[in-house]
């Protein structure tokens, strides 16, 4: 298959050692790849014998006229020339996109590919328990368990408890502090009641518990100093119940709850922190029981001043590797926010280790902030260099106004006069602004494009954003 590839000269040589090995032609065009117009690739095509042509996926003109014409198919390579070789060793399984530059399609089409195949995993899987529709144990994915902590004193606990579900958790665990009585549990829970997905309570009091058992499908945490108090009680509600250790081993407390008539019970040996004893707690979890193991990685998480998604998918890797079944994770503090998308990202990573040693290229990562890989773009040309300093003079004001930004509900938020813009990409809100005349200045111009990308970037990963301020 003979292949048309038109590059810039900037990135010739790139594009070149890319092409070595496959029927390509390397012709090119411009300085800059981008450039390409329609009617110059038209003339080469015409030169030539192809049987397909991919141009620079930051290519913007539209071929379709070309293809038309010219009868040959022509596509959206990568964005950037460096990425080309891996997009040329993948036409053979892989399609590529005449709207969608390369790499993005590829990648979504593998992250399309590895959603597929989590479906057919979970629906093919074995289980030991089924809880309100999830599965449990076997060979089914870690279930994530999210807590929203002091759940009487929430202000919006159904919103709550829907964005956890929406962030991908399996089951929602509503936590009650010492200072909750047996009516707030009930109020809580029958605020929730008529929420599809498992909930879980989480208490060791037995007077809190019986409140919510008329709704918990699970209880957090059973042991020997409240199970002959409210045992009877969990097994005649039908929920299931975390055992942990207490005054007796956590193998004497799971025979104790076994003996109450509980049919569904998850063995916590209790994961400690980091400081406190984690690599010598994870030796109770080689203890093999008769029932599913849980995981509670959010306590090493809230416990470590470090970012949550390199934490979160390093404890989801070990829980894979002692057969948990449940992994419980919070977002009580600011660090730890997006740790329940993070963590179910984390988990089916995991369950996406079925014909490979390692959890890596499958079609979702949790890398965020840092790449996978690193672009090696051309050195610039230039003939001549100008080094900037600070600007001189005193900073000038728009007359048509001050903008004043802001992030509202993961929107961009942008006031002038009592007007508000408000979108979720930088340069929509932007473009609207322009549009509206609010602007008549170029340094302020450049001004907004900074504030409101680095708004969007906020918004993107989480953070929080002053206008001014630094990123």
């Amino acid at each position: 298959m003979r292949i048309l590839l038109p590059t810039g000269a900037a990135t010739y040589a790139v594009v070149l050692e890319a092409a070595k090995g496959f029927d390509a032609e390397v012709v090119v065009t411009g300085e800059i790849a981008s450039f390409l117009t329609p009617a110059t690739l038209r003339d080469l095509i015409k030169k030539g014998e192809y049987d397909m042509v991919i141009v620079s996926g930051m290519v913007t003109a539209s071929f379709q006229p070309v293809e038309v014409e010219t009868g040959i198919p022509i596509y959206l390579g990568p964005r950037h020339a460096a990425d080309l070789g891996r997009v040329l060793s993948s036409l053979d399984t892989l399609p590529l996109s005449r709207s969608v530059p390369a790499d993005d399609f590829i990648a979504k089409v593998k992250y399309g590919e590895a959603c597929r195949k989590l479906d057919e995993l979970e629906w093919g899987a074995s289980y030991d328990y089924v809880i309100r529709g999830i599965k449990i144990g076997g060979t089914s994915r870690i279930k994530v368990l999210a807590e929203i902590m002091d759940a009487h004193r929430h202000e919006n606990l159904k919103t709550a408890v829907h964005q956890a579900f929406r962030s991908g958790a399996d089951i929602v665990d509503l936590g009650f502090g010492f200072d909750a009585t047996a009516d707030d549990v009930t109020q809580c829970f029958s605020l929730v009641a008529d929420v599809p997905g498992p909930l879980a309570i989480d208490t060791q009091d037995p007077a809190l518990i019986s409140a919510g058992l008329f709704r918990a499908d699970l209880v957090l945490s059973l042991h020997d100093g409240n199970i002959p108090v409210i045992g009877k009680a969990v097994a005649d509600a039908g929920a299931a119940a975390v055992v942990v250790p207490y005054q007796q081993s956590l193998e004497e407390n799971l025979l104790l709850a076994e003996q109450t008539g509980i049919s569904c019970l998850i063995a916590d040996p209790l994961l400690q922190p980091v400081g406190s004893g984690l690599v010598s707690s994870l030796s109770a979890f080689s203890e093999r029981f008769r029932y599913p193991f849980f995981f509670g990685a959010g306590n090493v998480v809230e416990l470590l001043d470090a970012d949550s998604p390199g934490m979160n998918a390093l404890l989801a890797g070990m829980a894979k590797e002692i057969g948990a079944s449940v992994i419980f994770t919070s977002e009580h503090s600011d660090k730890t926010k997006g740790s329940v998308r993070e963590m179910r990202t984390a988990t089916e990573m995991m369950a996406l280790v079925t014909d490979r040693p390692y959890p890596k290229d499958l079609g979702i990562d949790l890398l965020i902030l840092k790449e996978k890989r690193r672009r090696r773009e051309p050195p610039l040309s230039y003939r001549s260099l100008t080094r900037a300093s600070l600007p001189d003079g005193e900073l000038r004001y728009d007359p048509k106004g001050n903008f004043r930004i802001g992030v509202e509900d993961d929107h961009i938020v942008a006031v002038i006069n009592g007007r508000a813009v408000k979108g979720r990409l930088w340069i929509d809100v932007f473009d609207l602004i322009l549009k509206s005349g609010d602007v008549s200045l170029l340094d302020h111009a450049a001004y907004l494009g900074k504030e409101l990308y680095k708004a969007e970037l906020a918004i993107r990963f989480g953070r929080s954003f002053e206008q001014d301020g630094d990123f």
